[in-house]
């Protein structure tokens, strides 16, 4: 089981599956929502999540497709979704208590990155978003 919270520990999430992959986003949006070089996170399951604390997380809508969650009364991000994939929340990896491993990282959105960031690291870069399989998922 992975647990997770946001940093005042109001929001709580539990995830009964496995960390498939993290994607690290360059995307503007997702450096200002995270306040920094990119944001991790991971494509979960919406069947299989479970929060507590719903009460706490507000929803603010980016486009007329995603919202960003965060922590009413922490402001820590929690989770993106969209209203296109309403099995899906990509939650923060920062979030995440527990511990796991995933070999599945990649790199997202590298043509609009931090022009102060440089990658130095070997997973795969897309200079957007990762292409899906033929079944519709991004794994």
């Amino acid at each position: 089981m992975i647990k997770g919270r946001c940093l005042c520990g109001k929001v709580r999430f539990s995830y009964d599956g496995v960390i498939e992959e993290v994607a690290l986003c360059h995307c503007a949006q997702c450096r200002r929502a995270q306040g920094g070089a990119f944001a991790a996170n991971s494509p979960l399951d919406n069947n299989k999540l479970t929060f507590e604390g719903a009460e706490f997380v507000n929803e603010f809508e980016t486009t007329g497709d995603k919202i960003r969650a965060f922590c009413g009364n922490c402001g820590s991000a929690v989770y993106s979704a969209r209203t296109s994939l309403p099995d899906i929340k990509r939650i923060r990896i920062g979030t995440i208590e527990t511990d796991f491993t995933c070999e599945n990282k990649y790199h997202i959105y590298t043509d609009s990155k931090a022009s102060w960031h440089t990658i130095t690291d070997s997973y795969h870069q897309f200079k957007a978003e990762k292409p899906a399989l033929e079944n519709g998922s991004s794994k």
